[in-house]
C-alpha cells in the first residue's frame, strides 16, 4: 500500500512540472508573437535620388542664414506616397516609396545650405562669372615705352590700401622668353616686399593679381607705391626691367580707375644736380659681413683738377664704427672707381646701421680738407628714404646676390 502511495505522489509531480512547463512555453511563443505584430520595420528617410542626379551635401537642421544673405530658389522637394497594394508582380514594397514631385533639371537649381535635409545643391553656373577680356578694357596707350598697368583703391572705414596689378605693356624683346617678377612695397616703412609672376611670357605679360597693405588714413597721404620690375632666366640670374614709384598723396580720389605709368629705366635716370653713383650692396647672415662696391660716378662738378675719391663709412646708431677711402681717380668728370670694401655687422645690427658715402675732391693743399662734392646715406627706415631705403631692403631680401643701383647725391649737413 505504501509502495502504491509512493508512486502515485511520483507521478502527480512529474505531471504538474510537465504541465507547468507547458504553460510558460505557450506563453513565451505568445508573446513572442504578439510583438512581432506590434513593431514595423523603420523606413529610412533619406530619399532615394536618380543616377543621373548632382552629388548631395548633408547640411545643417537649423536655419542659421542672417537677413543680408542673397535670395535662393529651393530645389524640388521629395513628397512621400503611401505606398499602394497590388502593383506589377516582381517589384518588392517594403514601407514608403519616395518620389519627386515634378522631374524638372536639378542642375538648373542654386540651392541653400539652410535646408533641412538631405538636397542636391547643383553647380556653379560659368556664364554668372565670365569676366571681361582683359585687352578690351585695359589696351595700352599708343607709345614704345614700357609700361605698367594697375589700379589703387583705399578704403578708410578698413584702413586699407589695395592694389589691382593687371598687366605689362611694350616689354623690350631680349626679355620675352624670360618669366616676369613684380615686386610691391609701400614705402618708406615696408619692409618685406609683395611679389607676383606673370601669367606668360612675351611682349605684354598679364599677372591679374590683388594685393591689401594695412595701412593708416593719416599715413597713406605721405606713402609711396614702388612696384620694381625683374626679367628672371631660367637659371635663376635677374636682370632690372625698371620701376614705378607711385606717390599716393592726391592719387585717391577717383578709387578703382585703371592707370598706366612709364617704367623708370636706368638709362631714362636723368642726372641730378650734385651728379649720381653707383653702388652695390651685399649682406650675408652666415657670414655676417657687409659689402660696399662703389663702382662709377657721373655727373660730378668738380672743381678742381686734383681727382676725385670716396669716403665710405659704417655708422650704428650715432657712432661711426670703421671708415675706408678708396683711390684718388684723376683727370674724369664721369670717374670708375670699381672700389670694393667689407665691413663686420651682425644680422641683428642690420636695422641700427647706415652706410653713408662722401664723394670728396682732395685739396691741393694737403693741410686742408677735402672739398666734399656730395654724400648718400644708404640704410634702413631710421637713416634712410625712397630708392636709398629701398635699396639696402634689397639687399637685405636678397643675401645671395649684389645689388646694383644708382643714387642721386645731396649735400653734406
Amino acid at each position: 500500500m505504501s509502495d502504491r502511495m509512493l508512486m502515485l505522489a511520483v507521478g502527480l509531480s512529474v505531471g504538474f512540472l510537465l504541465l507547468l512547463l507547458s504553460c510558460v512555453l505557450v506563453c513565451h511563443l505568445w508573446r513572442r508573437r504578439r510583438g512581432q505584430k506590434q513593431y514595423q520595420e523603420l523606413v529610412s528617410t533619406v530619399p532615394k535620388l536618380p543616377a543621373c542626379t548632382a552629388p548631395v551635401l548633408l547640411v545643417s537642421q537649423s536655419a542659421w542664414f542672417s537677413s543680408n544673405e542673397v535670395p535662393f530658389t529651393l530645389p524640388p522637394r521629395f513628397k512621400p506616397r503611401n505606398h499602394v497594394h497590388g502593383r506589377m508582380e516582381g517589384e518588392a514594397e517594403v514601407g514608403m516609396d519616395m518620389e519627386m514631385e515634378q522631374p524638372r533639371d536639378i542642375l538648373a537649381h542654386r540651392g541653400s545650405l539652410t535646408v533641412r535635409s538631405w538636397y542636391p545643391v547643383g553647380t556653379v553656373l560659368a556664364g554668372l562669372y565670365c569676366a571681361p577680356i582683359l585687352n578690351e578694357v585695359v589696351a595700352p596707350p599708343p607709345g614704345m615705352a614700357t609700361r605698367l598697368c594697375f589700379a589703387v583703391e583705399y578704403r578708410h572705414s578698413r584702413e586699407r590700401l589695395m592694389v589691382s596689378l593687371l598687366r605689362l605693356g611694350n616689354l623690350p624683346p631680349r626679355f620675352h622668353g624670360n618669366a616676369t617678377l613684380v615686386e610691391l612695397r609701400l614705402l618708406p616703412d615696408d619692409r618685406r616686399p609683395r611679389q607676383a609672376k606673370a601669367r606668360g611670357t612675351g611682349p605684354d605679360p598679364e599677372f591679374n593679381d590683388y594685393f591689401v597693405f594695412q595701412v593708416s588714413s593719416v599715413c597713406v597721404s605721405q606713402s609711396s607705391l614702388s612696384v620694381c620690375v625683374l626679367s628672371v632666366e631660367q637659371g635663376g640670374k635677374r636682370h632690372a626691367v625698371g620701376r614705378v614709384l607711385f606717390p599716393l598723396e592726391g592719387e585717391l580720389g577717383q578709387a578703382g580707375r585703371v592707370l598706366w605709368r612709364d617704367l623708370e629705366t636706368e638709362e631714362d635716370t636723368q642726372c641730378s644736380e650734385l651728379g649720381d653713383v653707383q653702388v652695390s650692396l651685399n649682406y650675408s647672415p652666415s657670414l655676417q659681413r657687409l659689402t660696399v662696391v662703389v663702382l662709377r660716378a657721373r655727373g660730378l662738378q668738380l672743381l678742381t683738377e686734383t681727382g676725385v675719391c670716396v669716403l665710405v663709412s659704417l655708422q650704428i646708431h650715432t657712432q661711426v664704427v670703421k671708415t675706408k677711402q678708396s683711390s684718388v681717380v684723376k683727370g674724369e668728370v664721369d670717374p670708375y672707381f670699381n672700389y670694393r670694401m667689407t665691413f663686420k655687422l651682425r644680422p641683428q645690427q642690420l636695422d641700427e646701421a647706415c652706410v653713408r658715402l662722401e664723394l670728396q675732391q682732395p685739396n691741393t693743399i694737403h693741410s686742408d680738407p677735402p672739398a666734399l662734392l656730395g654724400v648718400v646715406v644708404l640704410g634702413p627706415f631710421m637713416y634712410a628714404r625712397g630708392p636709398q631705403l629701398q635699396h639696402w631692403m634689397d639687399m637685405v631680401n636678397t643675401p645671395q646676390e649684389l645689388v646694383k643701383q644708382w643714387h642721386g647725391l645731396g649735400r653734406g649737413i
